[in-house]
């Protein structure tokens, strides 16, 4: 006989995964408060990646690599990553599958940054939400940067990312307030 308070796989799966995506987001949070233009746009290195305006567009540089010689990247463009990486996610896994890398501009501003990242968030959270187990376990819905894997996986890949950036812009500060000292 199975215990009334064990969850089905699915459901224990869903829990685990949000509760990872909520710590990520806690993490994310901390590193964003309080967080300034000055800062936002910083430079930890002179060479790393950044972003930069043309005609009045905020864009961000692609790397040709990923070694480390191509140096630390901005605060900025850890912004602009977490917008890229879960733009592209929403649009494949929900939406239309049009979009590439250079349809998502970077944030002109920290206050900008947060509040796209935050509308992210939300969407993510609704759409993740309204998916059925059968969906969550399915391959359908996974098309970018990853296909032929069941949704959850894509779930823990965006956990992850979204831990990563968010670790690397508490790194990115901590550079910022010693090198201001």
């Amino acid at each position: 006989m199975q215990d009334k308070n064990t969850a089905k796989p699915p459901c224990i799966l869903r829990n685990t995964l949000d509760f990872q995506f909520q710590i990520a987001w806690q993490m994310l949070d901390l590193h964003l408060t309080g967080l300034q233009d000055e800062e936002f746009f910083w430079r930890p290195a002179s060479k790393g990646l950044h972003v930069y305006r043309e005609y009045g567009i905020w864009r961000a540089e692609w790397p040709e690599s990923e070694e480390y010689d191509i140096g630390p990247p901005s605060i900025s463009w850890l912004t602009w990553h977490i917008t890229y990486w879960w733009t592209m996610v929403l649009n494949h896994s929900f939406g239309n599958g049009s979009m590439n890398r250079n349809d998502i501009y970077s944030a002109g501003s920290i206050q900008e940054a947060r509040e796209r990242i935050n509308d992210l968030r939300l969407r993510w959270e609704r759409e993740a939400a309204a998916l059925t187990d059968d969906a969550f376990l399915s391959t359908e819905r996974t098309m970018w940067p990853f296909t032929d894997q069941p949704f959850h996986k894509l779930a823990a890949w965006l956990n992850v990312e979204l831990m990563k950036n968010a670790a690397e812009i508490g790194y990115g500060r901590f550079l910022y307030a010693v090198n201001r000292k």
